[in-house]
């Protein structure tokens, strides 16, 4: 495949940079027609979930695109929903580089990006002329975030000031927003999962909400991106509060902070957020202890370590509804994808 043959180059590269190149070149091959040949030829396999029609259950998680300039060339692909961000109000550089590592021995990354991202009003002008994905009848996300020079106690402000300006482009197609309160990479953001600060954070974003579905007649489903790092009484708490409260899905999970599955690796005590084949066993424990708990009162977003065809089935297996990916992509290339729809098929087949 392609991507076989291109790894190699891009490996040679810093993940940074590296991620910048394939991005901006699977533009320009779209940009030329040539991306239609990574399209799979497969059935729809939709899901309904949170008041939308996902035409299937595979998605790209945050982080991959986010300013939403690569939505079309990415949907390609076959991803059935696609999220971008985390978007910030204000445009911010992020951290200091280097501040991507690979772990090739562990199929997996480390990452303190820290919201680099160029703001609201780029954000909102890609949304707007995203076009094919739109009529295709693809689902978008937008992963709100805050500032990092905004203090902890105003963070609400910033997640207020996101939807606002989301909202009447996710108003007038099928979309939904994230609430990302789990990334390890800014200050103090994951104490906002403790109930003292998530419970009103969460209630001035829906009265918000519902004020703006007034005003554009549309209701914008809202999920919430938790991290894994949370004590599963801590996971079964915050379940209980996002049903009360008429969250419409979580997302299970963002990256960890622990490093016990790759101790001893190069790069493995480096500060940020770990992602891919290590995080597979703890996310989807997640996922299977809050739908053990949720009875399906709350629809499972299952995204961490998603490696192969088999790892989507399993996350849909402990309780997911829908699935994303992100580092998979960089170690496997698009067609695992294509695999993962594959094997969720087979696998519902089989049951």
């Amino acid at each position: 495949m392609i991507y076989d043959l291109a790894r190699p180059f891009l490996f040679a590269l810093a993940p940074e940079p590296a991620h910048d190149l394939a991005l901006a070149n699977l533009k320009r091959a779209h940009a030329l027609g040539l991306t239609r040949l990574l399209r799979p030829q497969l059935a729809d396999d939709p899901v309904q979930i949170m008041g939308l029609r996902f035409r299937n259950p595979v998605g790209l998680a945050a982080g991959m695109d986010k300013n939403g300039d690569f939505i079309d060339a990415l949907a390609e692909f076959g991803f059935g929903f696609i999220e971008v961000g985390t978007v910030t109000p204000r445009a911010q550089p992020g951290n200091e580089q280097p501040r991507m590592f690979r772990l090739p021995a562990a199929n997996a990354l480390i990452n303190r990006l820290g919201f680099n991202n160029f703001g609201l009003d780029h954000f909102i002008a890609a949304l707007a002329s995203n076009r094919e994905f739109a009529a295709r009848g693809g689902v978008l996300g937008a992963n709100l975030g805050k500032n990092a020079s905004t203090p902890i106690a105003r963070a609400p402000d910033d997640y207020l000031a996101g939807l606002r300006a989301v909202y009447p482009l996710l108003a007038m197609r099928p979309a939904y927003v994230t609430v990302n309160i789990s990334s390890p990479n800014t200050q103090d953001l994951r104490a906002l999962q403790g109930d003292s600060e998530l419970r009103p954070l969460l209630q001035a974003l829906l009265a918000e909400r519902r004020r703006l579905a007034d005003q554009h007649g549309a209701r914008v489903p809202m999920a919430v991106k938790i991290a894994p790092d949370l004590a599963d009484d801590d996971l079964r708490r915050v379940a209980d509060t996002l049903v009360e409260l008429g969250i419409d899905a979580v997302i299970a999970t963002n990256t960890t902070i622990d490093r016990a599955a790759v101790a001893g690796l190069p790069y493995a005590q480096e500060a940020g957020g770990l992602s891919g084949a290590p995080l597979m066993a703890r996310a989807t424990d997640v996922v299977r202890v809050l739908a053990r708990h949720l009875r399906g009162a709350l629809p499972i977003i299952g995204v961490g370590g998603i490696l192969s065809g088999a790892d989507a089935a399993a996350k849909l297996a402990a309780g997911a509804s829908l699935v994303q990916m992100y580092t998979g992509l960089i170690y496997r290339g698009p067609g695992l994808v294509a695999e993962c729809r594959r094997e969720i098929l087979h696998s519902r087949a089989r049951s």
